[in-house]
């Protein structure tokens, strides 16, 4: 059967997640049944990584097997076709080997994540960014993230229904950046590794705005990892701010 590879971007507001679920209205279930309806039967596809209700994505990759030959542009116009009105679209589509996977074939995943710091409600970018009130700290923020990259054991950092098999990763790159803009200071967070806990970017991020907003101290990021408990992580933040950007594979499929 041939593979495809798909390049998805998704607003993550009205889904239940990327996962399919019962009853549910998600990223994969939709591309699911828009698939089946350009090739009747059932589909299952694979994805990079599973995000969250409420979280976005620019560069989510999935693999699907189709019964027939098809052209990239055309599947990917079909698939566009039959998702409306989802906010969900097929930006990329390629032919790749029969054992590509967009799971286990990547090798980084990149996620970003924007706060925006100002007083007035959001009005344009609500349910695009985390807003706060208060003005952060970026360069104590940078300071706190510098205690995380590395491999560490990441177990307060993760949530406790997170599944998987050790809590030790691999954090590439955490960059925390600031931003001022005719409509408040924006902070980026940067955020690489092959692959995340459950609920670990969120986790991080909510962590720093205590650093940013001074009632951590950036050491106090370091004695929360040494810590190993769950009950050392700051809040952790809401999930609209936060994005898939990014998966990168030893050969872009895209490109």
């Amino acid at each position: 059967m041939p593979r495809y590879a798909l390049k998805i971007e998704y607003h993550g507001a009205p889904f239940a997640g990327w996962q399919r679920q019962k009853e549910q209205t998600t990223v994969q279930g939709s591309i699911e049944a828009a698939l089946s309806r350009i090739e009747p039967g059932d589909h299952s596809i694979a994805a990079a990584g599973r995000t969250d209700a409420g979280v976005h994505a620019l560069g989510q990759v999935a693999h699907c097997d189709m019964a027939r030959e098809w052209e990239p542009f055309r599947l990917s116009e079909a698939l566009n076709y039959h998702l409306k009105p989802a906010p969900v679209a097929i930006v990329a589509c390629a032919r790749v080997e029969g054992d590509w996977h967009a799971r286990f074939s990547a090798l980084e995943r990149q996620y970003f994540f924007r706060i925006l710091s100002r007083r007035a409600p959001a009005t344009h970018l609500e349910g695009l960014v985390w807003q706060v009130r208060q003005q952060l700290d970026v360069a104590a923020m940078q300071d706190a993230a510098a205690h995380l990259t590395g491999r560490h054991d990441f177990t307060t950092f993760r949530s406790t229904i997170c599944q998987a098999e050790s809590p030790v990763k691999t954090l590439n790159r955490l960059d925390v950046t600031g931003h001022r803009t005719d409509y408040g200071t924006e902070v980026h967070f940067d955020v690489r590794a092959r692959s995340f806990l459950h609920n670990q970017v969120r986790s991080f991020v909510g962590s720093l705005e205590r650093v940013g907003t001074g009632s951590w101290a950036p050491d106090d990021m370091a004695a929360a990892l040494a810590a190993r408990d769950r009950a050392a992580c700051g809040p952790v933040c809401p999930p609209q701010g936060l994005y898939l950007r990014h998966v990168v594979y030893d050969e872009n499929p895209f490109a």
